[in-house]
C-alpha cells in the first residue's frame, strides 16, 4: 500500500509514518518516508503488515515532533483501508520539540511555603504545587508526583536551565492527560548534597538522606493530602528526580513502598552505590513498583552501564520476592547530564507511569477554544 504525504512546513528532519502496524513506533527506519521532492514524501509498505483497518499518524522522529493541524491543534488519528491500495495525505505543521505551548492549558503554579518546616533536619524549604489547569474549576481528585530539585523544573533563570515542566505539563493537558499534581521541593543549596545522599559519610560528611525522606513521606505528603484534592493511596503517588535527586527518590520507594508506587528515576547518580546496596523494607506480599528509568550516553562512560546493572538488580530483587516491579528504561545516544534531555524525557515518563502508555497517541478532538484564537 502507497501513502503520499503533502507538507509546506519544510525542513531537515526526516518523516515517519506510525500506527497500529507498528505498536506507534515514531522513529520505526522501517517505516520512513522517502522524498520525491521538496514537499512530497511517500512510502510503499506490504500490506501483509497492516491491519485491514488502519490508524496512523505522520512524526519526526518522536511524539515531541509530530504532525499539528494548520492552527497548532493535535490531529486526531488517520484511518484507512489497506484495500484502499493509496492514501494521499498533507501536515499542515509540525511539532518542535513538544512545542508550540498553549497557554490556556498550562498549570497553576502556587507556593505551598515560602519556608515550609522540615521537622526532621530543623530547617525550612520552598515548596510549591502545580496544579492541573482547570483545578478550580473541577471537582477531581488527582494523583501526585514528588518531585526534587525544584528551581531546576520551571520558572526562568536557573544557572543550568530547566525542565520546563509548566510547559510540558500543558502539553499533557492538551492530549487529555494532565491530571496530575506535582509537588516540587526546592533543594538546600549547600546543604543539597548531604540531604539527598542517603547513608555514605565518605561522599557527603553527615549525610541526611533518611531525616529528607522521612519529611516528604512522614510531614509533606499528609500536608498535601490534607490542603489539596489528592488521591492519596499509593497507587497514586510518585517520587523522583534527576541525578542526586533521582537516587534519594530510589531510597524512598525501596523504604516506603507502601507508600510510593511510581517512581521517575532519570540519569541517577548510582555511583554512590556501585554495589546497589540499597536497604529494602520486606513485606509479606510485595509491592507493585514502576520505574521509569532514563540516562543519556553522553552523560559518562559509566552512565548507561551502571542503570543496566541496576536493571539487573531489579531482576534478581524479583525473584526474591521483594518487590514487584515493572520497569522501562530509555537511553538517549545523544544525551547529556543537562536538564534539557531530562525535559524531553519528562513527558514519556509521565505518560507511562501514570497513564499506562503504550506510545499510541490518544484520540484528541481539536480544542473549538484553541481553534478560535
Amino acid at each position: 500500500m502507497r501513502f503520499e504525504l503533502y507538507t509546506e512546513a519544510n525542513d531537515d528532519r526526516a518523516i515517519f509514518i506510525t500506527g497500529n502496524f507498528n505498536n506507534w513506533n515514531p522513529k520505526d527506519y522501517r517505516f520512513q518516508l522517502k522524498q520525491s521532492d521538496a514537499r512530497n514524501y511517500y512510502i510503499e509498505i506490504d500490506p501483509q503488515v497492516l491491519p485491514d483497518h488502519i490508524e496512523y499518524k505522520f512524526a519526526k522522529g518522536g511524539w515531541e515532533n509530530v504532525e499539528l493541524d494548520s492552527y497548532g491543534n493535535i490531529t486526531p488519528n488517520r484511518k484507512a483501508s489497506k484495500y484502499a491500495g493509496k492514501t494521499a495525505d498533507k501536515v499542515e505543521n509540525w511539532r518542535f520539540n513538544w512545542g508550540p505551548f498553549k497557554k490556556e492549558f498550562f498549570p497553576i503554579a502556587e507556593i505551598i511555603s515560602e519556608a515550609f518546616y522540615i521537622p526532621q533536619l530543623e530547617r525550612s524549604r520552598k515548596v510549591w504545587a502545580l496544579l492541573p489547569y482547570d483545578y478550580y474549576v473541577s471537582d477531581k481528585n488527582y494523583p501526585v508526583l514528588y518531585l526534587q530539585d525544584a528551581q531546576n523544573l520551571f520558572n526562568e533563570g536557573s544557572g543550568y536551565g530547566n525542565w520546563e515542566i509548566d510547559k510540558k505539563l500543558s502539553i499533557l493537558a492538551e492530549y487529555g492527560r494532565g491530571d496530575i499534581i506535582i509537588i516540587a521541593i526546592e533543594h538546600g543549596s549547600e546543604e543539597r548534597v548531604k540531604e539527598y545522599i542517603f547513608d555514605n559519610d565518605h561522599v557527603a560528611n553527615g549525610s541526611e538522606g533518611k531525616k529528607y525522606i522521612r519529611f516528604i513521606t512522614d510531614t509533606l505528603k499528609p500536608f498535601v493530602d490534607q490542603n489539596y484534592r489528592t488521591k492519596r493511596d499509593r497507587e497514586n503517588t510518585g517520587i523522583g528526580g534527576s541525578s542526586l535527586g533521582a537516587l534519594i527518590s530510589i531510597y524512598s520507594g525501596f523504604l516506603y513502598p507502601e507508600v510510593y508506587s511510581k517512581l521517575l528515576i532519570f540519569s541517577p547518580s548510582l555511583w554512590v552505590e556501585p554495589n546497589n546496596n540499597f536497604p529494602m523494607m520486606n513485606f509479606r506480599t510485595p509491592f507493585s513498583t514502576k520505574i521509569y528509568l532514563y540516562g543519556g550516553e553522553q552523560e559518562g562512560s559509566k552512565m548507561v552501564k551502571r542503570i543496566q546493572v541496576f536493571e539487573q538488580y531489579l531482576k534478581r530483587w524479583e525473584k526474591k520476592n521483594l518487590f514487584d516491579f515493572e520497569f522501562r528504561t530509555n537511553i538517549n545516544p545523544e544525551g547529556t547530564h543537562s536538564e534539557f534531555y531530562w525535559s524531553q524525557e519528562f513527558p514519556r515518563a509521565i505518560e507511562w507511569l501514570f497513564y499506562n502508555n503504550t506510545e499510541n497517541p490518544v484520540e484528541v478532538k481539536p480544542h473549538q477554544q484553541s481553534i478560535k484564537n
